[in-house]
């Protein structure tokens, strides 16, 4: 069945008759279309590595980045549309600053990416708003132990035991 005309892509809220939600597949594609990011998990670190695409000769170097410190122990990796991934790498900053602010110790990563990864998700909920064009990875360090959680566009987060790669579909 094909979205094309059928009024089912309009809105983040609404299902189509098969129970997909076009948006969030939109969002997907555009992770597709990104450059592949990879973070490899081992007993004593996480390695975070992106790889850049230069689409024009007046590219900048050094610009577009694609991996960010959140906080001083937590670090993003992201594909997808670079705009939307600097809004959550803002996000996911004001949120680990309100949790030492609050609690006094850095934020333990669980809870930023549940806190992200709701903040997320909620943008697949509501007709005003289109989902996030990004996945990400988040990596820390803390309690003597590596940790990282990728969120995809839906909201939907999951642990890694071993490592995660966001690849582009090279056709």
């Amino acid at each position: 069945m094909s979205s094309i005309g059928t009024g089912y892509d309009l809105s983040a809220s609404q299902f189509s008759p098969d129970g997909r939600v076009f948006q969030v597949e939109y969002a997907m594609k555009a992770v597709e279309n990104s450059g592949t990011v990879i973070g490899l998990k081992g007993t004593d670190g996480i390695v975070l590595a992106a790889e850049k695409l230069i689409l024009s000769k007046l590219h900048e170097p050094n610009t577009n980045r694609r991996i960010y410190n959140v906080d001083r122990h937590i670090g993003m990796a992201f594909s997808g549309l670079i705009a939307d991934a600097r809004q959550i790498v803002e996000i996911a900053r004001k949120e680990a600053a309100n949790y030492r602010l609050q609690y006094g110790v850095s934020i333990p990563l669980k809870y930023l990416n549940d806190r992200v990864s709701m903040y997320m998700h909620a943008y697949t909920l509501y007709s005003a708003v289109r989902p996030y064009g990004c996945s990400v990875i988040l990596a820390s360090y803390d309690d003597k132990e590596p940790n990282m959680y990728l969120i995809d566009p839906s909201g939907v987060s999951y642990v890694s035991y071993i490592h995660w790669c966001i690849q582009r579909n090279y056709k």
